[in-house]
């Protein structure tokens, strides 16, 4: 893989859409291939037959699954070789998640065991801890769990008041840990605690220690076939050789581990999407109203253009941002050092990106179990059909992984961070926005459609108008930006529409390249209404912030106008074509 033109974290803001070839599902190579076919084929036959039973909270079927699990390579794709694992790429990881999000409560188990539970041994470790512990956690011998909430801490992580004394080669652990997966079966925590009540820090503590206990399972919305309990320590005495990372470097693990668990949770939105499209595509086709089967009504097939919509805007997202990952952290792997320690880094860098992940993914999942369950009626209410559990499942990602309102604050926040700090040199763009804005001149769209030069157009008009009302949102709050909570889920809301738009023409234009615009068309009409909707709602929040930002909003609104002039596009024709497209496939067919 060539590492020329390499991405680098919102990058995407600064040059024009489509400039380099982005990572695509079309890009997957057989080796990533093999390994989604077998995370597919181990659900098929091993899980999804379980479902009754994993539901019902079979703990030794939990451990048997993780295990085997552990025979096919699963659990040891994130594990140097060195300590029983693969050490294979970030996509490949991914889409093994992919595949085990189609049983949410599973999905949960194995992500916490693989991601959380597993992660900050692999990366912040010590060769003993390594040697130790990985090779079990490879082989799903251990199972790993990660406290991190306390009942009184949730968002605030950093709040908790769990506490770790030193006591000779030991610390004590006192306290208790909330909302912890996999607490009824794991063999190993990570536990942050306060040392000193103020040095917030992470150890390694194995479930066989005295004083450590496992409160009752709490009674869950969805997900009832993953443990959720609380990890009660009282006076816990962990050996000293087993504190993670530095003592007062608690926070490096746990925020570094997030930003792991965000874009793969995005991944997973996929997995559990395209199983709720192709459930509603089969019902629709058999179910007759009137005498005629529903999918011949206008109002179900765009039922299902949305559906597929976002699977194929999420897929583009999110498979650009594991293929800018791998391509860093494979430049970088050139110049030698700790893989990990260089992932880590690469992560920081497009953290931005990865909470656009978990919010996007999270919510847009959601809205698809939604209309699946529509297209189902009443039926779909019912346990007997396939919505209801994943419809329940899927409401408690907008909560992991961070609450999306943290995700979102955590977008413009990092970004105007980056920018003060000349890490992100947006600055000459927005001069360049406030100048195009005074010149009062209208900006014109391209009359033909050439090569997506009207999708193009809107993306590069929306990266405009998000500046223009970044610099606006600078200079009325300046340093109590922060403050402005309201404002920045705005503008989280703007810059998330930006890249996914971004994303979609990106890969809409590659296989329009490679496959011709025949063969492509329903691609190009999904990014007719990705990015046709993305325009409309970037315009839309810039002229509602007017009267927040501007002393005269109707002159700063006749500047959001000039630079997104309206834009005739018809959407509803893009669907119909989009909707035909993938009910003569009969499932998800990009």
């Amino acid at each position: 893989m060539s590492h020329d033109n390499l991405e680098v974290g919102v990058g995407f803001l600064l040059e024009p859409v489509a400039a380099r070839h982005v990572f695509t599902p079309e890009d997957f190579s057989d080796e990533q291939r093999l390994f989604l076919k077998t995370a597919q084929d181990f659900m098929e036959k091993e899980v999804l037959p379980k479902n009754e039973a994993i539901e019902h909270l079979d703990y030794d079927l939990l451990r048997k699954l993780l295990r085997k699990a552990g025979d096919l390579g699963l659990l040891a794709i994130d594990i140097p070789e060195a300590y029983g694992g693969l050490g294979l790429d970030k996509t490949t990881s991914a889409l093994v998640s992919e595949a085990i999000a189609a049983q949410g409560s599973f999905a949960v188990t194995f992500g916490a065991h693989v991601g959380i539970g597993t992660l900050p041994i692999v990366i912040f470790g010590t060769e003993d801890q390594k040697q130790r512990y990985l090779p079990a956690l490879a082989a799903g011998e251990k199972i790993a769990a990660y406290c991190l909430s306390e009942p009184g801490s949730g968002s605030d992580a950093l709040g908790a008041r769990t506490t770790a004394v030193r006591d000779g080669d030991h610390y004590v652990l006192t306290g208790v840990k909330q909302w912890i997966t996999n607490a009824a079966i794991a063999d190993v925590f990570i536990v942050f605690a306060q040392v000193d009540a103020r040095l917030f820090t992470a150890f390694i503590v194995d479930r066989n220690l005295p004083g450590v206990s496992i409160g009752k399972e709490e009674k869950k919305l969805g997900l009832k076939g993953s443990s959720t309990c609380q990890l009660i320590l009282e006076d816990v005495r962990v050996p000293a050789v087993n504190l993670l990372g530095e003592v007062g470097r608690g926070s490096v693990i746990a925020f570094n581990i997030l930003n792991i668990g965000r874009y793969k949770l995005g991944v997973g939105a996929s997995g559990s999407a395209k199983p709720a499209l192709n459930h509603a595509l089969k019902y629709a086709s058999e179910r007759k109203q009137f005498q005629t089967p529903i999918i011949q009504f206008p109002a179900i097939r765009e039922k299902i253009a949305r559906m597929a919509t976002f699977v194929f805007a999420n897929d583009a997202m999110t498979w650009r941002l594991c293929g800018a990952l791998d391509r860093r952290i494979e430049a970088l792997a050139e110049t030698g050092g700790d893989h990990w320690k260089q992932a880590v880094e690469v992560l920081k860098d497009f953290s931005i990106e990865c909470s656009i992940a978990k919010v996007y993914g999270s919510e847009g999942a959601g809205k698809v179990l939604d209309e699946a369950l529509q297209i189902f009626g009443g039926y779909g209410f019912t346990q007997e059909y396939p919505i209801e559990q994943p419809y329940r499942d899927a409401r408690v990602n907008r909560i992991f992984e961070g609450t999306n309102e943290i995700n979102r604050m955590l977008i413009p926040g990092t970004l105007f961070k980056r920018v003060m700090q000349g890490q992100l040199n947006l600055m000459p763009v927005m001069a360049a926005v406030e100048a195009e804005v005074k010149a009062g001149e209208a900006a014109t769209s391209p009359a033909e459609d050439d090569n997506l030069a009207i999708e193009r157009f809107m993306v590069e008009q929306s990266k405009k108008v998000l500046v223009f009302a970044a610099g606006a949102a600078v200079q009325k709050h300046m340093a109590e930006l922060d403050k402005q909570q309201e404002l920045l889920l705005v503008l989280a809301d703007m810059v998330t529409d930006i890249y996914v738009a971004d994303s979609v023409v990106a890969r809409v234009a590659q296989a329009v390249e490679s496959m011709g615009s025949e063969r492509s068309a329903s691609r190009r009409a999904i990014a007719r209404v990705v990015v046709g909707e993305a325009y409309r709602a970037v315009r839309s929040r810039a002229r509602d912030l007017a009267s927040h930002l501007a002393n005269n909003p109707a002159r700063m609104v006749g500047g959001i106008d000039r630079l997104m002039p309206f834009i005739p596009s018809d959407l509803i024709a893009a669907r119909r074509l989009v909707a035909d497209h993938v009910i003569e496939a009969g499932r998800y067919p990009f």
